[in-house]
């Protein structure tokens, strides 16, 4: 490895580092404070490292792509564990005790996301998918209190053991039928070995999508997700909402597009089932909570079956790879101002995310319940938000790719999913006692920036359309 790959790997360097330093810093003195600024700064240097790596955009070894499209999703999801860190200082204050470890695996979390962005092999993509999931079983279960985060740490760690088996067994197969395990290197060959052995290719294949669909809670593999983001501290959640997933359906993306898989019929076809599947059921369950983490846990199994249209229609359109990265983009900055209110309301120690915890926010603190608002206006697609315009790029792709079916789903979902965020809406405006401000004011100006964001990318998006299409 020379010194420009090294340049490359700068983001993945920047977090490696921050690592070891707070191992040292909490062996040597246990100081959370401490450790909360080196994770900040750390962080920080990785976000830089991310626009300074632009000027190095290469293949790193077999195992790594770095390019332009994987660094702006590696600075998205460090900017999303940004917002994760300022949450939990205030979110954890109440219980007490040291918090050292819990920003040690947020940073190893963040930096097994970052792999498996930039991943173009299936060993970077176990890897990196491993390193994401085993920091985030402990996440989960990190409060001292109460039996709800265990429950869930446990639902996920034995249900994502056998995603993870059945995802490296479908590599294994895979691998027996091509000889290849880089994405490229299986696009290449994988049209040959379906001559010479379909039902080894179809298997492995199978498997591969099952264990990923299963990373993205898609239909039938969503059963875990309602309950993991309920039990999970509401940082946590969010964190997994936007670093998890996200990081999952780039590298979903990248395999799809290196190993051209468009080509192949029968995956269009069970692509499209999942999409269809995940879009009616996840609206259609979200109807039914009374729990807010449980409709947006609902809510986000909608927004990746709508995303998945994008892949389906790859081929059949030019703006596809643009409608990922803003659908991505706005889901994320989204989602990150969806749970800075909530960790706000529903504090960690009474573990309250009821809907009815929300009645009368806006007469008690007008910042959070404004950016919560907007938050729900933006994933129901309404007009000079974010969410508007990934929904009108996802349509539009529909349309030049004839997708007709699955542009039925999208509205069909997307008019369910009005009335719950509505409702949601609804319940803030109610009547209730006087103007109460929230003591720490970083929730308040992480809420603030994030909505400006929102509407900025839903009422000024050419800048960023244009960005997006020169990645």
């Amino acid at each position: 490895m020379n010194g420009s790959q090294m340049q490359a790997l700068m983001p993945i360097l920047m977090l490696s580092l921050t690592a070891i330093v707070l191992m040292i810093q909490a062996s040597i003195k246990r100081d959370e404070k401490a450790t909360w600024i080196i994770t900040v700064v750390g962080i920080l240097l990785a976000l830089w490292g991310a626009g300074y790596a632009r000027d190095f955009s290469q293949p790193v070894t077999i195992l790594l792509q770095v390019d332009n499209w994987g660094l702006f999703f590696t600075a998205l999801v460090l900017l999303a564990s940004l917002v994760t860190v300022v949450l939990s200082q205030d979110s954890f204050s109440s219980e007490g005790g040291s918090k050292e470890e819990y920003y040690l695996l947020l940073v190893l979390s963040a930096l097994g996301a970052v792999i498996l962005i930039q991943s173009s092999h299936m060993a970077s993509l176990l890897l990196g998918m491993e390193l994401m999931g085993v920091a985030l079983y402990a996440m989960i279960a990190f409060p001292k209190k109460g039996l709800l985060p265990l429950e869930a740490a446990v639902k996920y760690l034995v249900l994502s053991g056998c995603a993870s088996a059945i995802l490296l067994f479908g590599f294994a197969l895979l691998y027996a039928a091509t000889g290849e395990l880089s994405y490229k290197g299986i696009g290449e060959k994988a049209a040959l070995a379906y001559i010479s052995n379909p039902l080894l290719v179809m298997a492995g294949t199978a498997m591969v999508t099952a264990g990923i669909a299963f990373k993205l809670s898609l239909v039938p593999f969503h059963m875990w997700t309602p309950d993991v983001y309920q039990g999970a501290p509401t940082p946590v959640t969010g964190f997994l909402a936007t670093v998890s997933k996200g990081a999952v359906f780039v590298a979903l993306a990248r395999i799809y597009m290196d190993a051209e898989l468009h080509q192949y019929e029968s995956l269009i076809l069970a692509l499209s089932v999942l999409a269809a599947f995940s879009m009616l059921i996840g609206n259609l369950l979200a109807l039914l909570q009374e729990d807010i983490k449980r409709l947006l846990a609902y809510s986000s199994i909608a927004h990746f079956g709508y995303l998945l249209i994008v892949l389906i229609a790859l081929t059949g359109s030019e703006m596809a790879s643009e409608a990922v990265t803003f659908y991505l983009a706005a889901y994320i900055l989204t989602t990150l101002g969806a749970f800075t209110v909530i960790a706000r309301v529903s504090r960690e120690d009474q573990q309250k995310s009821q809907i009815s915890e929300f009645e009368g926010l806006f007469w008690r603190n007008k910042i959070q319940a404004t950016a919560l608002t907007i938050a729900m206006l933006s994933f129901a697609g309404i007009p000079l938000t974010a969410g508007f315009m990934a929904k009108f790029f996802v349509i539009n792709v529909a349309i030049q790719g004839s997708h007709w079916f699955l542009l039925s789903a999208l509205v069909i979902g997307s008019a369910i999913g009005i009335y719950y965020y509505l409702r949601i809406i609804f319940s803030m405006s109610k009547t209730s006692g006087n103007d109460i401000g929230f003591r720490d004011r970083s929730g308040d100006i992480t809420a603030l920036l994030l909505t400006v964001l929102i509407l900025m990318l839903g009422s000024w998006p050419q800048p960023f359309i244009a960005f997006a299409g020169g990645l």
